[in-house]
């Protein structure tokens, strides 16, 4: 797994005070390579790459403003859509009283292992302990019941931009599993399934959108099982994405149809058009800065992250490169009209005048930053009328001319964008394996692969591999049926029980 909760230092910050002296061993590299030490790899590359920082309570972390900036690009595409939608944002308290938590008892069961409860103010016990949300059906809902009363009334669409604490106890980990994290989650209630089945899937478009446009990360939709959709909820849709240096699946985010379960608990009814009294079907959806984990894991190499021109804070890092007898100024100047041009042109770019740094330090912290690319400016290209470009991606050197530089680097960052999706599209592809019995699931399990296999639907198929599996590594489970099915050849039968297979389904291990 990757994490451990090891405090570690920012070697990012370090090597101040030499001007002139232009040392090749910068201090900035990892000590971890991600092929022989995923784990600390990853935890090396949070902190260095400057997204992350630990904090004095476990499993809670500090989200710099390179991480930041990632989050609120995907925030702003995402909160403009559901916008489209007709859906509305609100805010709802962080606390949930008991009675209303345990309402829902197939919801709160789910959660109730990782509810964490304030019980004192002060000095003084409080009478009844408070939860904190785990997340908000039983907060908002009691709410929803009031507010609805006819049709006119519906839909009702809101969504919030918040945390939610949920208190995990293995393996903390930076983004992926963290006790407090930050997410969107959205609650919708409809006079018909149908609508909601609808949007179900509009949402789940969009977040594959987030994923496979913006972060550049391929994922598959599908269905989850009974044994692991929403707790309480009809069913389940998920983005699940797929870590091939761990073999592990990652449920990337999801958009459940709650049906019509919580209405009927917290008393949500209305007036139907023939004046007849009936419930609402409800859905709820999310997803949260676990996307940026997903994206670290997937993209970031021996030198550090690796960002998407889509999220990258800076697109472009300008660096001077002035040598001893050359028109440093002239070279400063060149570099303050190139970083003006790319952002009059809607580029995010900056440039780095650090003077205490040498260039070489300078690209190796970028580098280690994920910046997608590096101008570079010396006095050859001050006297060519050029600048030098130098993708983080690939580390492809090429010189561009002043004259046409925002087209040139416009072209760069869509190439680096489309060849991140393809190399990680490439390298998950490689690790599909289709198989048909047990011992080649078991097999295939052992190389760490993301597994398609025939299977008969049932829950406790399901759990008698989760138990069959369960070791050091994690068990394996289902992480979804692809809505994309390919047809099942007569007589298929499931690897696991022998009986009549159903469908395809992937399995695999997961964060």
């Amino acid at each position: 797994m990757a994490g451990g909760e090891k405090k570690k230092t920012n070697a990012g910050g370090g090597g101040g005070g030499k001007k002139k002296e232009v040392k090749k061993e910068t201090g900035l590299g990892l000590s971890y390579k991600k092929d022989e030490n995923f784990g600390e790899w990853y935890s090396e590359v949070v902190v260095n790459g400057e997204m992350i920082e630990y904090y004095d309570i476990s499993g809670c972390y500090i989200l710099r403003p390179w991480t930041m900036a990632i989050w609120e690009i995907m925030q702003t595409f995402f909160d403009a859509e559901i916008k489209k939608m007709k859906i509305k944002n609100c805010y709802f308290p962080l606390f949930v009283s008991p009675a209303v938590l345990q309402k829902e008892k197939d919801h709160v069961e789910g959660f109730a292992p990782e509810v964490a409860w304030v019980t004192k103010s002060g000095e003084s016990e409080l009478e009844v302990p408070i939860a904190i949300r785990p997340t908000s059906e039983t907060v908002m809902y009691p709410y929803y019941s009031k507010w609805i009363r006819g049709h006119r009334d519906l839909p009702l669409r809101l969504n919030q931009w918040c945390n939610v604490v949920r208190w995990e106890f293995s393996n903390p980990t930076p983004f992926i599993r963290s006790r407090e994290f930050l997410w969107q989650e959205g609650h919708t209630a409809f006079a018909t399934k149908e609508e909601a089945d609808e949007e179900v899937l509009e949402i789940l478009e969009l977040y594959r959108r987030i994923y496979e446009e913006f972060l550049a990360i391929p994922v598959v939709k599908g269905k989850k099982s009974e044994l692991e959709k929403f707790a309480g909820g009809l069913y389940t849709t998920s983005v699940e994405a797929f870590i091939p240096n761990t073999g592990r699946g990652v449920q990337g985010a999801t958009s459940h149809c709650l049906g019509q379960n919580f209405a009927k608990m917290f008393e949500i009814n209305f007036e139907n058009e023939k004046g007849e009294k009936a419930m609402v079907w409800q859905n709820s959806w999310a997803y949260s800065t676990r996307t940026i984990g997903v994206m670290v894991m997937v993209h970031g190499d021996d030198k550090g992250l690796v960002l998407p021109p889509k999220v990258a804070s800076v697109q472009v890092i300008v660096v001077p490169v002035p040598y001893k007898d050359a028109d440093t100024q002239g070279i400063l100047d060149a570099c303050t009209a190139t970083v003006n041009t790319l952002n009059e042109a809607g580029i995010r770019a900056e440039a780095d005048f650090r003077d205490n740094y040498s260039p070489g330090w300078k690209y190796s912290h970028w580098e280690m930053k994920g910046v997608p690319l590096r101008i570079e400016i010396g006095p050859k290209d001050l006297a060519n009328g050029q600048v030098r470009a130098v993708r983080r991606d690939n580390a492809v050197k090429k010189d561009i001319s002043r004259a046409n530089l925002v087209e040139q680097v416009k072209e760069l960052l869509e190439s680096i964008q489309q060849s991140l999706f393809d190399a990680a599209k490439e390298k998950r592809d490689a690790c599909i394996e289709i198989i048909r019995t047990w011992d080649e699931f078991v097999e295939a399990l052992g190389k760490r692969k993301l597994i398609l296999a025939p299977w008969c639907d049932e829950e406790e198929v399901e759990k008698d591999v989760k138990a069959k599996t369960k070791g050091e590594m994690g068990a394996a489970k289902t992480l979804c049926s692809p809505f994309d099915q390919s047809a099942l050849p007569e007589g298929t039968l499931c690897f696991a029980s022998g009986k009549p297979a159903k469908k395809w389904t992937y399995w695999g291990r997961s964060y």
